[in-house]
């Protein structure tokens, strides 16, 4: 994957001090096992050709990513095409660029135009080539796509071709970049990574000047930030910038967690909490503060995500009230001696990342042998899907599943041993058609007769 700048006229020579990148090296870096190269094929006062290219380590994204669940992943064409993980890699080559922050004395030529061309590719997209053509030529750009089966005899998906897009325009180097780097996202089915208010701030940031009169900037908006709590939330910015920070809480991922800890609070006793599949420890760090509750246990498969937990809990470990998590390595297909009796065990949003023919064992372990007072699940409502408009797509590419609503609940009627009554709520907005986001069962254990 690729991106490769173009300039020709006066002067041009100058955007190697607006990158800082020197044209007689080639810059070399290893950015978390990925390979980040940029060279110059060209850097003269009139004719100026770069090219930034990564070389992914497939293994590394998988092994250390931020979503890494279960150990079967399996490779895919989309480490290998121009996508918001292209952008995350190239960024801090980027930077000096991306900021207009080059040495003072080459500070007037940030807001300089310049004739420029920009190529990128292969993009794996499912967008039109006019639907492509229509995020960039209201921005001023000659628009060129070419399909990746006449430069090269493969497709990356079935669904879509892999395309090659040039972009031909008069602008700065900065406002290019920026641009670029809002809407190549836009043209990616999903990103890699969580989103969240950085998403908002960085887009406020590099749209700033263009993306306020784009056609489509509804459209660009939603694609980008993907989920509607996060959209919604820069809509209610743009009408109120005094609810800016209230707004910024409503976050699905929040939503869910303060429902969990709504449902903590009305549960008696509380005083030993399992939270599987803790990930980095946000739910756990909450669940630390509550009144009642005397022991949190932690469990993460990954060791990485499981680090930033530890970091994340020794930030807070002192502050009044606070019970420290404990962190554990665990599977839910490893018997831990440890995870039985507890008062309550937390799987939210964990099952939909393995696969369902795996789910019963899982069950049979936790009512049959862990046996908690009260057992919490949460998964997505596929269903809600439509309000996203992810048409077939999922909502993470390590999901396994999606559930509706009636097959959720039929599931975990099936799975119940008959020792548990089961209670269904859901959580985020509600859509009259849809239901909520999230759903979630609580299994609450019967009383002894």
């Amino acid at each position: 994957m690729q991106l490769t700048i173009r300039a020709t006229g006066e002067n041009v020579k100058v955007i190697s001090y607006l990158l800082a990148k020197n044209p007689n090296n080639v810059y070399e870096r290893n950015h978390k096992g990925h390979l980040v190269r940029l060279f110059y094929s060209a850097c003269s006062e009139k004719e100026l050709d770069v090219t930034i290219f990564v070389t992914p380590d497939s293994l590394e994204l998988k092994q250390n990513g931020s979503y890494t669940y279960d150990i079967t992943h399996y490779i895919n064409d989309r480490e290998f095409a121009v996508s918001s993980i292209f952008c995350s890699f190239i960024r801090p080559a980027l930077g000096t660029a991306l900021n207009g922050q080059p040495k003072e004395e080459y500070k007037e030529w940030v807001n300089h135009c310049f004739p420029f061309e920009f190529q990128f590719g292969p993009v794996s997209s499912t967008l039109s080539d006019e639907e492509i053509r229509a995020l960039f030529e209201p921005l001023g750009y000659e628009t060129a796509i070419s399909h990746a089966e006449t430069n090269y005899s493969f497709h990356l998906k079935k669904k879509s071709t892999a395309r090659f897009i040039s972009l031909k325009g008069s602008t700065t180097l900065q406002h290019g970049l920026r641009q670029l780097f809002v809407l190549i996202p836009v043209l990616d089915n999903y990103k890699h990574y969580y989103i969240d208010e950085k998403e908002i701030e960085k887009i406020e940031r590099y749209g700033e000047g263009w993306l306020e009169n784009h056609p489509l900037k509804s459209f660009i908006l939603r694609q980008a930030l993907r989920f509607k709590e996060v959209y919604s939330i820069v809509q209610k910015t743009e009408e109120s910038e005094e609810s800016k920070e209230k707004t910024v809480k409503i976050r699905l991922n929040d939503l869910r967690y303060e429902k969990i800890i709504e449902m903590v609070k009305g549960i008696e006793p509380r005083r030993r909490i399992v939270d599987f599949g803790s990930g980095e420890g946000k739910l756990s760090l909450r669940l630390g503060f509550v009144d009642g509750v005397q022991e949190v246990l932690a469990v993460e498969p990954s060791e990485t995500a499981a680090l930033q937990a530890i970091e994340r809990f020794e930030k807070v470990r002192h502050q009044e009230g606070f019970v420290m998590p404990t962190p554990l390595w665990g599977s839910l297909f490893y018997y831990d001696e440890r995870l039985k009796n507890k008062d309550i065990m937390i799987l939210c949003e964990v099952i939909e990342h393995i696969d369902v023919y795996r789910l019963p064992k899982m069950m049979d372990a936790i009512l049959n042998e862990y046996q908690p007072n009260v057992l919490m699940i949460t998964t997505p409502n596929q269903e809600y899907n439509a309000v996203y408009n992810l048409g077939e797509q999922i909502r993470h590419h390590d999901h396994r599943f999606e559930w509706t609503r009636a097959e959720f609940q039929t599931w975990c009627v099936d799975r119940n041993n008959g020792n548990y009554e089961l209670t269904f709520i859901g959580i985020g907005e509600a859509h009259e058609q849809y239901g909520c986001p999230t759903q979630m069962c609580v299994f609450s254990r019967k009383e002894v007769e």
